[in-house]
This record gives structure tokens, sequence and C-alpha cells, in this order.
């Protein structure tokens, strides 16, 4: 689905580039964010989104925060390395593993640099709000759905030397 011939045809280091820039934007939010709010303080911009800057010691949802960030960043560290290695080697799934390996690097790069990670988007309806999350999250949930795409969903190409019978 997602392996046209477009992305086929990009060669590999697009996807680096791909990667820096989505730490990029993500570092350079996380640090406004850093200047401009106090930890909580909430600036509401629309009836169902604010920015609230949070610190978030734990993994996904603010879960396993007894394991200490040192172990949190080791497995960053094996990810980026993983990931980088399918980038090269799985022509098919570049973009997918080009967003997971951005959102890694920025989600790593907050807790070398501060020992925590620098959540900001909120979404809420009401008083039922999800969970602050950051660009990095972002980029590592749609590679994770475009790769979950990818999967189950198969590009169903038709080779020109090998024609589907009438």
């Amino acid at each position: 689905m997602l392996s046209c011939d477009f992305w086929l045809r990009q060669k590999v280091y697009t996807f680096f580039i791909i990667s820096l820039s989505i730490l990029f934007v993500d570092q350079i939010s996380k640090l406004w964010i850093k200047k401009t709010l106090q930890v909580f303080q909430i600036i509401e911009i629309t009836p169902f989104f604010n920015l609230v800057y949070v610190e978030n010691v734990g993994s996904a949802f603010g879960m396993f925060k007894s394991l200490g960030n040192t172990f949190f960043i080791i497995i960053s560290l094996i990810a980026v390395v993983v990931i980088s290695i399918l980038i090269i080697k799985d022509k098919t799934n570049r973009l997918p593993y080009a967003l997971l390996l951005g959102g890694a690097l920025g989600n790593t790069a907050d807790r070398i640099f501060y020992g925590y990670v620098i959540d900001f988007l909120d979404f809420h309806i009401g008083g039922y709000h999800w969970y602050a999350f950051n660009v990095a999250d972002a980029s590592l949930t749609i590679g994770m759905f475009l790769l979950l795409l990818n999967t189950f969903l198969p590009n169903k190409t038709i080779k020109k030397d090998n024609p589907q019978p009438a």
C-alpha cells in the first residue's frame, strides 16, 4: 500500500534526512516550550487543544518510571541502531522506519540532555484529556501505523511482465 514507486525510487539517505528533520522540528518545538512555559502551565489554543509543559520521566503514557532514565536511554539507542539498519535493508518500509527513527532520536535526545521527555500537545474533550505528547511521539505513532498498514495491507502491484489473467 505505502510502497508506491515514488518511495521505492528514493535513495536511502533521503530517509535519514527525513529522520533528522523530525529530530530538528521536535527539538526546536520542545526548546520553545521549555523557554516559554513553566512546568504544568497551560495555554488554551482551541476548545479541544492546549499547550502544556510536562516533564515525562517514564515511557509511553508515563508508564515504567521506576526503570530509570539509563534503562530508557540504552533501549532507545539499541532501537536507533536496529531501525537504521532496517532503513538500509528494507526498501519497502523505509518511510515508516524513518518516522520511527526520527521519533526515537527526538525522545532519546531529551532523555540524554534533560533526564526526561518534554511533552506539550494536549488534546481533550471537556474534562477528558489524552496524555500529553510531542512531535517525536506523533512521528513514532504515524510510523508504527504505516508499518502496520504495510504489514497487513501489502501492496498489490501488477508487474508488466506478469499480467493478471482476464
